[in-house]
């Protein structure tokens, strides 16, 4: 039976926990997905983990945070005057702005923290310091 390898199209099936077993994601409610091994597309512990397997197989992988989304990194969590915020955004905790850096290539932050004087982004993945596991189901090699 052919073992998925760098540069196959591959589609899966995958449920996603926390150490504590709380499910941040799961693609069992709605179509496989579908990615390039060793593209680059996924997180690097997913891609290592699908690599080797065949169709129909299952396995249960622990991805430790650097080989998931990083580590938390406090540098990247800023608080903001609230007379520097822009009047046109009213800010909400949890959501997702886009900040131009130079260069042009925007970053993505959360708010986390909204009060009269400030306002807190965390340019941290939500993910970000957290061990995964994953639970993966490969359906096919396209």
């Amino acid at each position: 039976m052919p073992q998925a390898k760098s540069g196959d199209t591959v589609r899966v099936h995958y449920t996603g926990t926390l150490d504590d077993g709380t499910e941040f994601d799961s693609s069992r409610d709605r179509d496989p997905l579908e990615f390039v091994v060793g593209a680059g597309a996924v997180i690097a512990g997913f891609d290592n983990a699908v690599d080797g397997m065949e169709p129909g197989q299952s396995k249960s992988v622990h991805i430790p945070c650097a080989e998931a989304y990083g580590e938390y990194v406090q540098e990247a969590v800023a608080m903001i005057p609230r007379e520097h915020f822009p009047d046109h955004i009213v800010p909400e905790l949890g959501m997702a702005l886009q900040i131009p850096q130079e260069g042009g290539t925007p970053v993505v932050v959360t708010v986390t923290a909204v009060t009269d004087e400030a306002i807190t982004l965390d340019g941290n993945h939500p993910l970000a310091g957290k061990d995964l596991t994953f639970e993966i189901s490969l359906v096919e090699i396209v």
